[in-house]
């Protein structure tokens, strides 16, 4: 017998254990989301999803993910190609800054933007007299989810670069490749999923981020709110329905990253066996 075989009931009883975890703490909310969602009628659901500060909510929402998403990338391939190829001093500390939003609660990185940019904030009067709003505007909200994103795509590449090694680099640039040409037609390549992969947690974490942003947009229903606020807004009002309708969206646009999020690691692990 296997050493990695164990008995039937125990198979059956982990499985069953797994499942019940599954089904209690992720099947069973989605279901009850999309049941509340939908207890008013398709009507009642569009009308609330075509509401104006729901869909400057979705606006805002999409503009603090494209702006952030985009950047994180950037931050993400040049990091983790300095950690991955070349050795220098403050690499460890680099390494510590990546990691530092995974380590602070996002309120308090939202109090350290009000700190910063606010009224009273170190900058606060000089941006006053510029007349440059960051708090309780676009700039904060952006901030805030790109400060809370950014380890998304570097820690996803690291591992990958580290993994390759130098020798198809160095073997481009000895038989004549410039730097930038054998960035674009080496690296990038070998690290394609690596970067589509990061790509979709950085988008989810971006248009599902609560915290931080409510700190920084001051909660100005049209203006400075995103979907989550939104919903928080809509639930303190009693409006369960409009709150779920408005939630349903949210949850959906997980879902859709789940499936882009399997896709990719299957298409790795076939890659991988060929």
């Amino acid at each position: 017998m296997s050493a990695r075989t164990e008995p039937r009931i125990v198979r059956y009883f982990l499985i069953s254990i797994a499942l019940a975890f599954f089904g209690l703490f992720i099947v069973l909310p989605l279901i009850c989301v999309f049941h509340n969602a939908f207890a008013k009628g398709w009507v009642f659901y569009l009308k609330t999803l075509e509401q104006p500060d729901a869909l400057a909510a979705m606006k805002m929402t999409l503009i603090a993910a494209a702006v952030a998403v985009p950047l994180n990338l950037i931050f993400g391939v040049a990091a983790s190609w300095a950690i991955a190829k070349f050795e220098f001093k403050g690499k460890g500390l680099l390494l510590s800054l990546i990691d530092l939003p995974l380590s602070v609660s996002p309120v308090i990185a939202g109090l350290i933007f009000i700190l910063l940019f606010g009224a009273q904030g170190f900058l606060g009067p000089w941006l006053i007299a510029h007349n440059i709003r960051i708090i309780f505007a676009m700039p904060g909200i952006i901030l805030a989810t790109i400060f809370v994103t950014f380890p998304m795509v570097a820690r996803e590449l690291i591992p990958v670069m580290k993994s390759q090694g130098n020798e198809e680099e160095e073997a481009a640039i000895t038989l004549g490749a410039s730097g930038w040409k054998t960035f674009w037609m080496i690296s990038v390549p070998n690290i394609r999923w690596g970067i589509l992969y990061g790509i979709i947690l950085c988008n989810a974490r971006a248009m599902g981020e609560f915290g931080a942003v409510s700190v920084v947009s001051g909660h100005i229903r049209g203006l400075t709110n995103t979907l989550p606020l939104h919903v928080e807004i809509l639930y303190n009002e009693y409006q369960s329905a409009a709150a779920f309708a408005t939630a349903s969206v949210l949850a959906l646009l997980a879902i859709i990253t789940l499936i882009a999020k399997s896709a990719v690691e299957a298409t790795i692990r076939q890659g991988q066996r060929q």
